[in-house]
């Protein structure tokens, strides 16, 4: 996968959360979080208070402390021009062995404001097949307890939950092996009736991107054999670029398939939609690419439930272009996206 998550402590091989890339004719998201404890403001962000979304924003993201750095080290052009990352909702990966941590934290923060907070479950066994983000849980066994964790720690707050990006596209494509297909349909339809359990959780099963798996119809059976139909629908495009129309009618296509099921799609870097050339090439760390559409649930459109940051800008996709590891904060690279901001 070419994606997301927040680099885990020590890119263990249980718990090495850093989303990347995927088989070379996947998407990108590449691990999106960051490291370390966080201490959390106790008042809410001035983005928080008159944002036009009901999402919460992270006081202490990377973003928000690279901000805080290049103040002090009288960067103030550059600080300014990075508040347009800090100062938007982006969502949290949680990391380590145990989710629930970092799920409090972020839950915690958000009630706070009465806002939601937005969260991605990336920890399924024969993760990113092997790739950027390789790792996830060693056995079923292991992720049922994990994810279970995950749930219980959202309790009864409210919580947008993205579950495992890539992992049915990585089915459809062929990445996954066929021997761990079936394991992983139960473990994926396992982990939308537990988060389900909690009362204010709404889920979104990950479906990929238009530039990965081009024709949706192939993702309907596998969706329906991961009980999307329990779902609130499916995530389009997390950690990639392609734009905001392709990504909406691929979501309207895919949607009359599976009996019209919502979506959510991430805008966090399709600004200047993909990087023209080999797709191989293409997810990780792009050049020229920048911020898309700020989140919001105000979409406008019936079936589109939110416009969200689920990769987090300015965390590098993998060690390519000379990026850092997959997950971990990029300044450079956030500058570059923000310069090249859609307008």
């Amino acid at each position: 996968m070419h994606r997301l998550l927040r680099t885990f402590t020590a890119l263990t091989a249980v718990a090495a959360f850093a989303l990347a890339a995927g088989c070379s004719s996947g998407p990108g998201s590449g691990d999106s979080g960051g490291s370390g404890t966080k201490e959390r403001e106790t008042a809410p962000s001035k983005a928080a208070k008159a944002a036009p979304h009901s999402f919460w924003v992270d006081p202490q993201s990377a973003a928000a402390r690279q901000v805080r750095q290049w103040e002090e080290e009288g960067r103030t052009q550059d600080a300014e021009a990075l508040k347009r990352i800090a100062e938007q909702p982006m969502a949290e990966w949680p990391a380590g062995d145990d989710p629930a941590p970092d799920i409090r934290e972020a839950t915690a923060g958000a009630a706070r404001e009465g806002r939601t907070a937005v969260l991605v479950a990336y920890n399924i066994p024969h993760r990113d097949c092997g790739q950027h983000s390789a790792g996830g849980a060693p056995d079923a066994g292991y992720y049922r307890q994990w994810l279970g964790s995950f749930a219980a720690a959202i309790g009864d707050s409210p919580a947008l939950v993205i579950l495992e990006p890539d992992a049915i596209p990585h089915i459809v494509d062929g990445c996954t092996p066929a021997q761990y297909h079936e394991q992983r349909y139960q473990l994926l339809s396992e982990a939308i009736q537990r988060l389900k359990r909690q009362p204010r959780v709404k889920v979104y099963l990950d479906a990929g991107n238009p530039g990965w798996i081009t024709d949706a119809r192939k993702l309907t059976e596998p969706l329906r054999r991961a009980s999307v139909d329990a779902a609130d629908g499916f995530s389009l495009n997390v950690s990639n670029f392609q734009s905001d129309e392709t990504t909406k009618a691929y979501g309207r296509t895919l949607s009359a398939a599976i009996g019209g099921k919502h979506f959510v799609m991430d805008t966090s870097r399709n600004g200047r939609g993909p990087l023209a050339g080999d797709r191989q090439d293409a997810w990780c760390n792009p050049p020229g690419r920048g911020l898309g559409t700020p989140p919001t649930d105000r979409t406008g459109d019936p079936l589109l439930d939110a416009y969200l940051w689920i990769k987090r800008p300015g965390d590098s996709d993998g060690p390519c272009r000379g990026g850092p590891a997959a997950g971990q904060w990029w300044p450079d690279y956030a500058l570059g996206l923000v310069r090249n901001a859609k307008a």
